[in-house]
Parts: structure tokens; sequence; C-alpha cells
């Protein structure tokens, strides 16, 4: 019977964020202004920071990286959910939903340990400035970015294998827009606690030593600028540190709503809410953060933009 089960299931439902009809077309349109806008925000930034000299630093670097993460999971989620809205029947294959999750939790546990890869950057550049190029070297940065990548490759493979070895006997109907472990898992007729608690050890190691990082690294920030005699000094740390902040309270808090909340307080709508925000929304607001309140990457933008108002000039004129 259960090897019956693994070869019958060869596609999953999707029942998306809405049964409605009549929301289907504004949601879609919404949803597809969130993603390009996603989109042309995470590879401008990306773009920006490769290609204009100012911005060789590792604090850019980093949020390089940042701006590849947030583009991987939206994508690994967004265009899927746009298609899903213009179909009656949503589906999708059995070895599509695992690719959809093994790219989205690679991409999710990346951005958890950037946010606090940049938190330790921040506390170098203010607590030991003079040391800043010799701890946040190009070359220490590469590997911190390399370890990084394939812990969490290996993270989302393991997961990933975990769930689609199980049989899925009960429904092939997912209450989600995207294909999330947990409601995997609760269509599956085998035994789900090794899963489950790989799942759960995951998740809470990550989460919360990425959190505790962040945490430290900002508790011992605050001190250095409250033992800082200039106030002009004060205020350009705590200025080098707002955006950062932001997206991390953003994203943290998002995070801790959506899986440290008691089940009993969970509700479906709730939870497709919280997933809508975290996988579209907020990939969406750290370029726009960024870039509205960070002063190099407005300058750097405006000297791009002026060098390509510059190069159409010449070839209007040309012509």
């Amino acid at each position: 019977m259960e090897e019956h089960n693994l070869t019958a299931v060869t596609e999953f439902i999707l029942l998306g964020i809405t049964d409605r009809p009549e929301l289907q077309a504004p949601l879609f349109v919404l949803f597809l202004a969130i993603y390009l806008t996603s989109l042309v925000g995470n590879v401008g930034m990306i773009v920006l920071t490769q290609v204009d000299s100012r911005l060789q630093t590792p604090m850019y670097f980093l949020l390089r990286h940042l701006a590849i993460t947030d583009l991987g999971y939206s994508t690994a989620v967004g265009p899927k959910m746009l298609e899903n809205f213009t179909v009656d029947r949503n589906t999708i294959s059995y070895h599509c939903c695992a690719m959809q999750l093994a790219f989205f939790l690679l991409f999710i546990a990346c951005e958890l340990l950037i946010l606090a890869a940049m938190s330790y950057d921040r506390y170098v550049a203010i607590c030991h400035p003079l040391l800043y190029n010799i701890i946040m070297s190009q070359k220490k940065c590469w590997v911190l970015m390399a370890m990084s990548y394939l812990y969490c490759t290996f993270v989302s493979l393991l997961v990933t294998m975990k769930v689609f070895t199980l049989s899925f006997c009960r429904s092939n109907i997912i209450s989600h827009f995207y294909c999330d472990n947990l409601p995997l898992l609760s269509l599956a007729c085998s035994d789900t606690y090794e899963a489950e608690v790989i799942i759960l050890f995951l998740s809470a190691l990550n989460l919360i030593s990425s959190l505790l990082i962040i945490l430290v690294s900002y508790l011992l920030i605050l001190i250095a600028i409250l033992r800082m005699n200039s106030a002009e000094g004060r205020r350009k740390a705590f200025s080098t540190c707002g955006s950062h902040l932001t997206v991390v309270t953003v994203f943290y808090g998002t995070l801790i709503f959506m899986y440290v909340q008691p089940k009993d307080s969970h509700s479906k709508d709730t939870d497709k809410v919280a997933s809508i925000f975290y996988t579209l929304v907020i990939p969406m607001l750290n370029p726009l953060i960024y870039s509205l309140r960070n002063k190099d990457v407005k300058d750097a933008l405006q000297r791009s933009l002026g060098k390509l108002r510059n190069i159409f000039s010449y070839n209007s004129q040309t012509v």
C-alpha cells in the first residue's frame, strides 16, 4: 500500500490565497506589481553594488548577497503563485514541488545568516574601526559567504529529502499557495516524527543563533555609542545601523509571529498573510529601505542614472 501511494502522487493541488473568483484578477495585479518591484529593486541593488567603485566594501558586499537571497526566495514562490491566479486548477508537479521547497529553504536560511553577518560587520565598523579592513577583508567575506551557502544547501537538501521520502496518501491538496514543509507533512500517511524533529531543530538553531548574533552585536554597538563623547559621532553610528535594524525588525518580527505563536492561535488565513509578507513583501521592501535610508546607495544611484543620461544624450546627438 505504501509503495502504491508513493508512486500515485504525481502532483499536488495548491489551494492558493483565496477561492473567491472576484478577487483573482485584483490580487494578480497587486502581486505582479509587488514581484516586479522586488525584481527591479533587487537586481538593481546587485548591479549597483557590483559596478560602483565606491560601494566595493564589505558592507555592500553583504548587501549584494542579501539582495540575491531576497530575489531567490521571492522567485521560488512568486511566479508560480502568479500563474495560479490565471488557471482554473492550481497544480504543481511532485518534482517541481520538491524543487520549490528546496530553493525556498536554501534562500530563506541564507537570509538569516547574511543578516547576522551584516550585524557583525556593523559591530566591527563601529567598535573596531582601525581593524575593520583586516577583520572584514575581502577573502574572509568570500569564505563567510561560501560557508553560508554550503551550510544552507545542506539544510535545504536534508529537509527536502526527509519530507519527500514520506508517502502521501491522505490527500494531495496543499492548503497554501506554495510548497512549504508543514502543509506537506500534514498530508503524509507515514511516520513524520523524524522529519518534524529535524525541521524543528534546524529552524530553532538557525533562527536563535542568527538572532543571538544580531542582539549581541547591537548590544555592544549600543554600549560603544553611549561611550562616545561626540554627538555627531553618535548620530553617524546610529545612521549606519538604521537600515539594517529596520530590515531585521521586519524580517524577524514576521518569522517569530509565524512560527513562535501557539498552535491554538494559528489560522490558515493568518498564516497565509504572514507568508505573503515574508516571501513577497519583505524582498520588495529591503532594497527600498536601503536605497531610501542609505546616502551612499542614493549617491551611487544618482551617479549611475547620470551616466545613463549622458550615454542616451550622446547617442541621440550622434544619430
